[in-house]
């Protein structure tokens, strides 16, 4: 049935597929991680980091009101805390997308080049 050139020829063609998928394979930089973040993903971290820091405020404010009977003072206080801390939130994810998107065009060139030079 089976004839000696059988194994061989069956080992040279998974040595040629192998090849195949290899060469057809995309390439992947050390940036294609998966904490690299899209468009949506950026919007939604960013309004997740204000609502939760008027949120976590509200609840100090209304906890501290509540317990030393100060109503409306801490709540009014402690929502424009969380605000201030959601907005600061805010900034740093804007500043580090920032940096990434700079060191990626120090590395790349602003128009995808790797050689830096233009011409």
């Amino acid at each position: 049935m089976d004839s000696p050139d059988s194994g061989s020829s069956m080992q040279d063609l998974d040595r040629r597929l192998q090849a195949a998928k290899k060469k057809h394979e995309p390439k992947r930089s050390a940036d294609d991680s998966p904490r690299d973040m899209s468009g949506v993903g950026v919007g939604l971290r960013i309004a997740v980091d204000l609502v939760a820091g008027v949120a976590v405020g509200v609840g100090i404010g209304w906890g501290l009101d509540n317990w030393l009977e100060t109503k409306p003072w801490f709540l009014l206080l402690f929502t424009i805390l969380g605000f201030c801390a959601g907005m600061l939130n805010v900034y740093r994810t804007a500043r580090q997308l920032e940096d990434k998107k700079s060191q990626a065009d120090a590395t790349t060139g602003p128009d995808g080049d790797t050689d830096n030079g233009g011409a």
